[in-house]
């Protein structure tokens, strides 16, 4: 049986078109994938602290002494590390939030990216230890961003989210995205519509997927 772990992080509740395309997503991994052990985990209602000297626990050398504090805090870090590696298949909504990612999206990445755990440095530079995953994004944006060089360069949501899951050794990384849902309504059907045919795409094994879902 495999474990699927599905992540929303948008403040939108019942608004929100990532939530909706990530319930689209698992829906559909789940049909295609009856066997699938699915968690969940709302940010957006659960998030972890941002890093600080308190919450940096996981970070001190086996045996420290640690405060009160700090050992609770090592213990939100050491479940959410334990979820991720647990998982085979991780579905993200990941809206774009004034350029980026939401804020408890990024809480959550910076208590799962840990040395030992998610990757490690060598000689030779830093090695990902969470290879043979599948991270399924569902990427939402109010403008378009994707069809050219200036949009692509503004924004840090897409690019970030593949370079920090590649850093974790994950190769198979794929974009569900809906943009230009605040440009009419015209273009949030037609973004609408676009994504549903994608959702259907990346529940695929890797092997059948089209180059372009993969790497965009």
């Amino acid at each position: 049986m495999s474990k699927l772990l599905h992540i929303d992080a948008s403040i939108l509740g019942g608004n929100s078109v990532s939530r909706q395309l990530t319930a689209q997503i698992v829906a559909s991994w789940r049909a295609g994938h009856p066997a699938t052990e699915v968690s969940y985990l709302d940010l957006a209602a659960d998030a972890p602290s941002h890093l600080s000297a308190e919450s940096l626990g996981f970070r001190l050398p086996a045996g420290s002494a640690q405060s009160e504090v700090q050992q609770r805090e090592n213990a939100v870090s050491e479940a959410l590390v334990s979820q991720f590696m647990a998982a085979d298949v991780i579905v993200v909504g990941a809206p774009l939030y004034n350029f980026s990612i939401p804020t408890q999206l990024k809480a959550w990445i910076d208590r799962i990216a840990q040395v030992g755990r998610t990757f490690k440095y060598t000689d030779k530079g830093p090695v990902g230890l969470a290879g043979g995953k599948t991270v399924i994004v569902a990427s939402s944006r109010g403008g378009v961003y994707s069809t050219s060089d200036a949009g692509n360069a503004m924004e840090h949501q897409e690019s970030y989210l593949k370079t920090v899951f590649g850093f974790f050794g994950i190769t198979d990384v794929r974009f569900v995205r809906a943009e230009g849902l605040a440009m009419g309504d015209a273009a949030k059907a037609a973004a609408l519509t676009a994504a549903d045919l994608e959702v259907k795409a990346v529940a695929a094994p890797a092997a059948n997927q089209p180059e372009a879902t993969l790497a965009a």
